[in-house]
């Protein structure tokens, strides 16, 4: 062998197909790797490899720290290669490596070094309560959305944090102020009576020595909230939402610390009023608790919370691909129905919400409509949304300039009627967030002729808009499902434009369920 480590290397290491994941529960993850050469090579192929796994970056130099050593294995498979060594521990990190060697007798050098890190594999490692708010909500309509927080005092030199978290509908965390991580949606869709997804934060940086605030905001989601294309059935999975967190501190002499979701939480509701897949949101602005997710705040009118016995056996990790604001649209137009209807076209149809900023007098109520097409008079079209109303109102509570986006909705559209805006409306005013499942673009088409290669973007668009943490068959009326029919019909052609695989692993362990 030449050992020409310059012409081949392993690059874009993954791991359950994921580059670095974490809360991982699989027993044996799967490794993969691509194989990279020198520029203009080629007919170059792998023939050999050999892994190692550590518990540490510098284990790989001691021996006794490294948990697998695969030694050379002759073959030219770089995908799936599952881990061998000894039993993983819950919560660990493991950082791993490989080398190859090529047909034209070339040897690599050692990648650069992966890593991932193992979650709760076991439902007894769950400490925390599951808790909701303990005031009274209507069973079969919108509620407020509720607010949990309390306030914790960590010692000194905190070295590592991780934040196991989900709910019972959807959440977001915040801790002193400042949002846990950007994924949306979350904990995800699933058959939750079945199993439950949670997530793995690591919050280090968010966290400091004294005093912090733990703050989480929960929607219905489809857990609870009005969904179902033909009866807009309430409360399907349950009627309550409820939280479940645990907050792990490690402390630079070793020493660690828990903190839970149990009854030293208080709960109240504030500036959004109801949010729903299909109906949107209304935020009242002037319901704002202005400092909730902060230190010092005063909660003192704040409401108790009940532990709820809710089962954890069937907390599972995440497999799939986060929910992400991936683009922004700009305003392409703004113009005046026959009607009279102040609309602005986007000029894209696309799925997730309105970012607005509006500046008003308080009380001022602006209303936001969401359609994909005008009629043939040029008005504003709705009727195939059925009874899906895609309305966010937002309530001004000053004359200040305000920035405004909803939380637990999303809607499918390309033209947005406004009502209640007193100024004078921009396209810099308004601008369209597409959401959708954060898959690395893999394929792309073009050929001479426009229409051909309009076709294909509409094509990505419908991909994008459909596949929202489940495979759906439409984004934007009273529908929006996992019709499996749609989702394997189009399955080839999404493996074609985009990384559909964690997409699709964690979207057939639903199927199952």
């Amino acid at each position: 062998f030449s050992a020409n480590a310059q012409s081949v290397s392993p690059v874009e290491l993954r791991c359950e197909y994921k580059h670095n994941p974490r809360g991982i529960e699989t027993k044996q993850p799967r490794l993969s790797w691509k194989i990279k050469t020198a520029e203009n090579s080629r007919s170059v192929m792998q023939t050999a490899y050999q892994l190692q796994v550590a518990t540490s970056l510098d284990g790989f130099l001691k021996e006794k720290e490294i948990l697998w050593d695969s030694k050379k294995q002759q073959t030219d498979r770089s995908i799936h290669i599952s881990y061998e060594g000894s039993r993983l521990k819950a919560r660990q990190q493991y950082y791993w490596r490989v080398k190859i060697w090529d047909n034209q007798k070339n040897e690599s050098a050692w990648s650069e070094v992966s890593q991932w890190e193992m979650g709760l594999v076991d439902s007894t490692q769950w400490n925390a309560k599951w808790i909701e708010p303990a005031f009274e909500e209507k069973e079969k309509a919108y509620n407020p959305c509720p607010m949990l927080r309390r306030e914790i005092y960590l010692k000194n030199n905190i070295v590592k944090a991780r934040l196991y978290i989900t709910a019972r509908g959807l959440y977001e965390a915040y801790f002193n102020g400042q949002r846990v991580g950007d994924e949306l949606f979350t904990p995800g869709w699933t058959s939750y009576n079945k199993r439950i997804q949670y997530q793995t934060y690591d919050v280090s940086k968010l966290l400091e020595s004294g005093e912090n605030s733990l703050a989480v905001r929960l929607g219905d989601g489809w857990y609870r909230g009005q969904f179902d294309s033909f009866n807009r059935w309430n409360n399907i999975y349950g009627n309550k939402t409820a939280l479940l967190f645990q907050l792990e501190v490690t402390y630079e002499n070793g020493q660690t610390e828990t903190i839970i979701s149990d009854q030293n939480w208080k709960a109240s509701t504030g500036a959004i009023v109801m949010s729903g897949i299909y109906d949107g949101e209304v935020y009242d602005a002037r319901r704002k608790k202005k400092g909730w997710t902060q230190t010092a705040y005063d909660d003192s009118d704040w409401q108790e919370v009940r532990v709820a016995n809710h089962p954890k056996g069937n907390l599972v990790s995440t497999e799939g691909v986060p929910v992400r604001k991936m683009e922004e649209v700009k305003a392409k137009e703004i113009l005046r129905t026959p009607k009279g209807e102040l609309v602005v076209d986007l000029g894209q149809n696309l799925v997730g919400w309105i970012r607005l900023k509006v500046k008003g007098k308080a009380r001022d109520t602006i209303t936001l409509y969401h359609a994909e097409v005008l009629d043939k008079e040029g008005d504003f079209y709705t009727a195939n949304l059925r009874t899906a109303a895609q309305k966010v109102q937002y309530i001004l509570n000053d004359e200040q300039e305000q920035i405004f986006e909803p939380h637990f909705t999303f809607q499918g559209f390309r033209y947005v009627k406004i009502e209640g805006f007193t100024g004078r409306l921009s396209k810099d005013d308004i601008t369209g967030i597409a959401i959708y499942s954060d898959m690395e673009k893999t394929g792309s088409f073009t050929c001479s002729d426009s229409l051909i290669n309009q076709l294909q973007s509409n094509i990505e668009w419908g991909q994008k808009g459909n596949f929202l943490d489940v495979p759906t068959d439409c984004p934007q009326r009273d529908e929006r499902m996992g019709w499996t029919g749609d989702a394997q019909a189009f399955a080839s052609t999404a493996c074609f434009n985009f990384d559909a695989a964690s997409f699709y692993t964690k979207w057939l362990q639903d199927l199952k369920a």
